[in-house]
């Protein structure tokens, strides 16, 4: 008889209970170990590794439990998965065919206690599905209800938890004042009202060796020991908090805790700060924002200014430099580059470093507190993230400025942000900021510069060209219109207004080798392989062989 290996997961959402002798986890891992001991006949053996989850939820497959189970299922050393319900192993359903499908990919079986199938068979996946679609259903409908109460208790203004603001501390649903740091708050509005600029107020508050108060937070989390930045000082003077208010999605409730601002100050203050930051507020409700605006040099320090042009409803965004003249010295050609090439390359480059925290501090001199390195990784992966969705703020704060040179980009990262954005607590002193270089050759295409690495545009690669996609769609479609009505070339340029060359030459690429199709499709052309160089081809060879080389040069 084959011998079967059965795993068995369990998993509870909460803690609730889990200190007692016989808990949730222990009850379902016995019912999973009878129904294998009732399957004993086909061969079926309980293996003795323990996959418990105690105290997290069903959204999420990052539970150390299941992924060692998944670990050892891809080792081959499982053959059926055990659960006491199926929602123990997810609640969904994107997350259970991922599942499903690793499963499958080493032939292991999923099977439910409680009900009774297994996903060896169709009508086993169809009522999985099912099920995990309910089981999602009721995650969500719970959810909703979590924040409707949220809603509901904030608009009685009542405080619902998160970071306190500095100035309070928590008091059961509610705030009560910190006298300890109470007048620094005090002193920043009155300090701006005097001056009426952030910068010189963060400048001269890190001079004074003024820093955040430290505070340790309800799940253990260190925060402050460092100088204030201006986003802090900004969060500061914009929060409703300190007039006894509480806001929640746009909206403003009267809090039930004490105000530390009177409110002719803070009127005060809010009509200096939408008089002094109105142009700021102009760019950041731009269609397409340029993210390195003011941060962007040439190789040798002149500034790149970010520019667009708008063809038709369509705005194309460059940085460009301000004397238009090309660098004969160095054959540098005129530097336009298209912006979103240039961000995105910034930004990913960028976010790799930032994906190895303790390499980039360490060529900084930052010596890291030994309660610096708890969830230090999953903030780091939090703030690349960011960085790849080019989010205005982690851009802005992580980067100080971009160099541009012929063969490669060096962006200085700006540690003050940086060490901000990770929560990193450093002397006030340990200021210097790190480079990267990052390799990407400047290469002209018409009137741009184009960001060329590995010998493909550094913003498309693996995107497909929306014109190029367009191209390829027209040419198939004359010419299936051509085979269908027996239409001439001239016939088809005339019910699409076109002349009868450009016609001819559309058409002309439905003959396009497989390879030069896909390249096209996938994104992986190269840099000169655009829509004026197919339809330019006068000559476009017959063998594919000859096409591929001609045009993808191999």
């Amino acid at each position: 008889m084959t011998k079967v290996r059965c795993a068995i997961y369990t998993r509870k959402s909460s803690e609730e209970g889990l200190e007692q002798d016989f808990n949730s986890l222990d009850a379902q891992r016995e019912a999973c170990a009878a129904y294998i001991i009732s399957q004993a006949s086909e061969g079926w053996s309980q293996l003795p590794e323990v996959y418990d989850d105690g105290g997290i939820s069903g959204g999420t497959l990052d539970r150390p439990a299941l992924q060692r189970l998944l670990a050892d299922i891809d080792a081959g050393k499982i053959d059926i998965v055990v659960v006491y319900k199926v929602d123990r192993l997810t609640r969904s359903l994107l997350d259970f065919a991922k599942l499903v499908e690793a499963m499958d990919t080493a032939e292991v079986s999923f099977v439910s206690v409680t009900q009774s199938f297994n996903t060896t068979s169709s009508m086993g996946r169809l009522t999985l599905n099912m099920l995990l679609s309910f089981a999602q259903f009721e995650r969500e409908v719970t959810a909703e209800r979590i924040r409707d109460k949220i809603t509901a208790s904030k608009a009685k203004g009542m405080w619902m938890g998160g970071v306190v603001p500095l100035g309070y501390k928590a008091s059961g649903r509610t705030l009560a004042i910190d006298e300890d740091h109470v007048r620094l708050i005090r002193s920043i509005f009155t300090r701006y009202l005097d001056m009426g600029n952030v910068r010189q107020l963060t400048q001269q508050l890190a001079e004074e060796a003024t820093l955040v108060p430290e505070r340790v937070t309800a799940t253990g989390r260190r925060l402050g020991g460092r100088p204030f930045t201006r986003g802090q000082i900004y969060k500061i003077l914009s929060n409703p908090i300190y007039i006894g208010k509480i806001g929640h999605k746009g909206e403003i409730y009267e809090g039930q805790h004490e105000a530390i601002i009177d409110m002719e100050t803070w009127e005060a203050v809010q009509q200096k700060l939408a008089a002094n930051t109105q142009g700021h507020r102009q760019v950041r409700s731009a269609r397409a924002p340029s993210l390195l605006a003011g941060k962007v040099f040439d190789h040798s320090g002149a500034p790149l200014v970010a520019s667009h042009a708008t063809k038709g409803k369509t705005r194309y965004r460059y940085y460009i430099g301000q004397d238009g003249e090309a660098d004969r010295d160095s054959g540098t050609p005129n530097l336009r580059i298209p912006a979103v090439e240039l961000e995105k390359v910034v930004c990913e480059g960028l976010a790799e470093e930032i994906e190895r925290p303790l390499g980039l501090l360490a060529r900084t001199g930052i010596e890291l507190a030994a309660d610096t390195f708890g969830g230090l990784g999953e903030r780091a992966a939090k703030l690349a993230e960011s960085l790849r969705k080019r989010e205005r703020n982690a851009v802005g704060r992580c980067i100080a400025m971009v160099r541009v040179g012929p063969t490669q980009l060096t962006v200085e990262i700006s540690l003050i942000g940086v060490t901000d954005l990770l929560a990193i607590n450093h002397r006030p002193d340990q200021r210097r900021n790190p480079a990267i270089a990052i390799e990407a050759t400047l290469k002209r295409s018409g009137r741009a510069v184009r960001l060329v690495q590995d010998g493909l545009i550094a913003s498309t690669a693996g995107e497909p060209q929306e014109h190029l996609l367009k191209l390829i769609h027209r040419a198939r479609s004359w010419w299936q219109e051509m085979s269908d009505r027996r239409l001439s070339v001239s016939a088809l340029a005339q019910e699409h207004e076109v002349t009868s060359s450009y016609a001819s030459r559309v058409c002309r690429l439905n003959f396009l080798a497989p390879k030069i199709v896909e390249a096209i499709v996938t994104g992986h052309q190269p840099v000169d392989l655009d829509a004026k160089k197919l339809l330019g081809l006068s000559d476009l060879p017959l063998c594919w062989e000859a096409q591929t080389k001609l045009l993808l040069g191999r």
